[in-house]
């Protein structure tokens, strides 16, 4: 909302289709999926344009609450007046907004109720992925696409997961030049936590506090940490 009283200051009488387009793009990118989709599209002609454009929709955040998205999906669908089944299902809604980003996204935080297929579109369109943020999925196979597809890819969070050797194997094979790890609250095994500080050798910034499956006075742990300049493990 801020952001739009930004813009309702830089008008000073003007007409709304007067505001530069770059300008635009700089502040819609920031309002969030639901305001893009249901909101500025409505205010006028130049403003629908600018919403279809592609740097726009840089930074994905998803409604972590499934009533939510199935609320801005329903609404989204009465408007284009389709209500097929298929168009339903949050597999085809988030595959709808990767299209529109056209492979320019750079940040995005997934919805809960993702499925793989739709984590497998996402790896494979956003090619300039640099942070993604996860519930709880199989992440075995979500580091090995993302390994595959976004060569930029630094920052990944997937709080309250499993964290095996077999996680962690994926992840130092996939992701080694990997900076930001976000684990909180997670089970991590022991020597899951050592492979990751062993292949990991760019990370900066690594939480694993409030997990199970280690110690947070671990010397081994803390001892292959001591590079990194936030580790954070309290209460593990």
């Amino acid at each position: 909302m801020q952001h739009f009283f930004l813009l309702f200051s830089l008008m000073e009488g003007g007409k709304w289709e007067d505001l530069s387009t770059d300008l635009l793009v700089d502040i819609f990118n920031r309002v969030g999926i639901e305001s893009l989709l249901l909101d500025v599209p409505l205010v006028c002609k130049s403003w629908y344009k600018t919403s279809l454009n592609p740097m726009c929709w840089q930074h994905l955040i998803f409604p972590t609450s499934y009533f939510k998205l199935h609320q801005i999906l329903n609404e989204m669908l009465e408007r284009l007046e389709r209500k097929n089944p298929e168009d339903l299902s949050f597999t085809a809604f988030v595959k709808f907004i990767v299209n529109r980003s056209c492979g320019n996204a750079t940040i995005i935080k997934l919805p809960d109720c993702c499925t793989v297929e739709a984590l497998e579109y996402v790896a494979k369109q956003w090619k300039n992925l640099e942070m993604l943020t996860v519930g709880k999925y199989h992440l075995k196979e979500i580091v090995t696409q993302i390994g595959l597809y976004c060569n930029n890819f630094i920052s990944l969070s997937a709080p309250f997961n499993y964290f095996g050797k077999d996680e962690a194997f994926a992840l130092v094979s996939s992701l080694p030049k990997l900076k930001y790890l976000d684990l909180h609250g997670g089970t991590l095994d022991k020597e899951a936590v050592v492979m990751i500080l062993q292949g990991c050798k760019q990370l900066v910034d690594l939480d694993v506090s409030n997990s199970f499956g280690f110690n947070e006075d671990d010397f081994e742990i803390l001892e292959l940490a001591s590079h990194i300049h936030s580790f954070i493990c309290q209460g593990s």
